[in-house]
């Protein structure tokens, strides 16, 4: 019996998350990605260097992955995870851009906290998100950008670790060991951002922010 194909596979397909790029018409498959990903992507890097300059690196990575489709292989990776590998190539270009917004952010959250010290508890209550966005923004700051990268790929744009190993083109292992001792300078480093109050903001291994897109 014939097996018939989905409208969104190709020819040589592995399915829609690891799809075959290297076709005579790309157009297909290429909008298919851009429906399923652009905006998520669009989030995830509004959310490091600000709304202006992620559109335009959304579109860049587009592009790039256009140029570059006969580098991807289905059987090393998702789609998804060689986008948000293109993606934090070109992130690396803003690196300096990122890293004054977020100290930028910590700073905003030390003369927030002063502010408020001197108000009632409702008021305090009311700035206690922004101040922990801030602290985390402070946290942030002080990760080196490997650790920066494989950490807010798993807690912003929601990677799986052996995703985020394929996006970096690093061993799993070293995502994982990367996470464990990111964890540990964050405790170490960071505790206002891993305690109870800012629960909302960590995932259950003490991540910060974890599905929250």
């Amino acid at each position: 019996m014939q097996v018939m194909k989905k409208d969104h596979e190709q020819p040589g397909s592995r399915g829609p998350d690891r799809p075959d790029l290297d076709g005579p018409d790309p157009a297909p498959v290429f909008g298919m990605l851009f429906d399923a990903h652009a905006a998520p992507l669009q989030r995830y890097l509004a959310r490091r260097v600000g709304v202006e300059t992620a559109h335009d690196l959304v579109a860049e990575t587009f592009l790039v992955a256009l140029r570059r489709r006969e580098t991807y292989r289905p059987e090393a990776g998702t789609a998804r995870a060689w986008l948000y590998g293109i993606a934090t190539n070109l992130l690396r270009h803003h690196v300096r851009t990122e890293t004054r917004a977020l100290n930028a952010t910590a700073r905003l959250a030390a003369a927030e906290r002063s502010v408020s010290a001197g108000h009632d508890g409702r008021v305090a209550e009311r700035v206690d998100a922004q101040l922990r966005a801030a602290q985390l923004a402070g946290a942030l700051a002080g990760l080196s950008v490997a650790d920066r990268d494989t950490l807010l790929l798993v807690s912003w744009a929601g990677l799986e670790p052996g995703e985020v190993a394929e996006a970096l083109g690093i061993p799993a292992g070293t995502v994982r060991s990367r996470l464990h001792r990111i964890r540990r300078w964050l405790r170490a480093n960071a505790p206002e951002v891993t305690t109870q109050s800012t629960k909302d903001d960590l995932n259950e291994e003490g991540i910060p922010g974890r599905g929250r897109r």
